[in-house]
């Protein structure tokens, strides 16, 4: 029963190392092309076709696994900005961030762009790191009296919306600045201060 659980600990490990291999294989080459063949991905990751369909058994459900690891990122990246600058601030520069690493990544400004036009993002899990780093970032400047009250999840990416439709082949980055600067205007009139101490 004990050699059973050794060589158990192994292939978990094998199959970790491999599915991160697959992910990290994949963020590179859909980055290139988002029609890459999931054979291609295979070879390049070093695993077989089996393999990656025991982890990935659709298109769609690496895609995904690529989209929530970059999320991921942008989750980290908020709670950096939290220790580092005041809310406001933070959430500025995670807009920022955001915005800039959509024009890298393919499909992401279109995925943004679906947060933003559905009438209750909370209720798709495929955007919930998103979602949860924005909120995360709104819940401090909420705390802090940095913006105005009551701002949602969805208000904030409807106010955005404008971002995703940005033309990134041409001259974006002052268009950019300009629409960011324009919604954090919005959201911070208004805001109530921080609280009087007691």
């Amino acid at each position: 029963m004990e050699q059973a659980k050794k060589t158990d600990r192994p292939a978990r490990s094998d199959a970790l190392q491999n599915r991160e291999r697959i992910v990290a294989v994949a963020l590179a080459e859909l980055a290139r092309a988002a029609d890459v063949p999931l054979s291609a991905i295979a070879q390049k990751a070093g695993v077989g076709q089996g393999t990656l369909y025991r982890h990935f058994p659709s298109r769609e459900a690496l895609i995904m696994a690529v989209y929530q690891y970059e999320m991921g990122q942008v989750v980290n990246f908020a709670e950096r900005l939290l220790e580092e600058y005041a809310p406001d601030e933070a959430l500025e520069r995670w807009l920022h961030r955001l915005a800039e690493y959509a024009r890298t990544k393919a499909g992401l400004a279109n995925a943004m762009s679906d947060v933003s036009s559905m009438r209750n993002c909370q209720g798709n899990e495929g955007y919930a790191p998103v979602i949860a780093a924005a909120q995360l970032l709104l819940d401090a400047n909420a705390r802090a009296g940095t913006v105005r009250a009551g701002v949602t999840t969805d208000d904030f990416f409807l106010a955005t919306a404008g971002i995703w439709l940005i033309d990134f082949s041409s001259d974006w980055q002052p268009r950019l600045d300009w629409l960011v600067s324009f919604v954090m205007q919005g959201l911070r009139a208004g805001a109530p201060g921080p609280s009087p101490a007691r």
